[in-house]
């Protein structure tokens, strides 16, 4: 078992969150299309060479974003991050994918 986490703007959220689920994350037992998610403020620069969804080049910009926090069984762990980088507005997509200790094997 993984656990992603990633940041999105807020009103990208649900159309990210939905591709994930769709590729097969969030399942917890009987439960599906579980996450957790929490409100921040983001900041970056985008650079010469980027092409910014958001944000204008050599400008600092800040948002509002949420950070997003499901797991992942590892059979769909790669078609998962494909739906999150396809599904996601930056072209630089900030994301972590931890393995999580099989607590039942204790």
């Amino acid at each position: 078992m993984k656990k992603i986490i990633f940041f999105v703007p807020v009103e990208n959220t649900e159309a990210v969150k939905d591709a994930l689920f769709d590729a097969g994350a969030g399942k917890i037992g009987d439960y599906d299309r579980c996450c957790f998610q929490s409100e921040g403020q983001g900041q970056f620069r985008p650079l010469a060479d980027a092409n910014p969804h958001i944000g204008s080049h050599g400008e600092v910009e800040h948002l509002k974003e949420l950070k997003i926090e499901l797991v992942c069984d590892d059979r769909y762990i790669k078609q998962s991050i494909k739906a999150l980088l396809e599904a996601h507005p930056y072209e630089e997509v900030a994301f972590e994918v931890y393995d999580m200790l099989d607590w039942k094997s204790l």
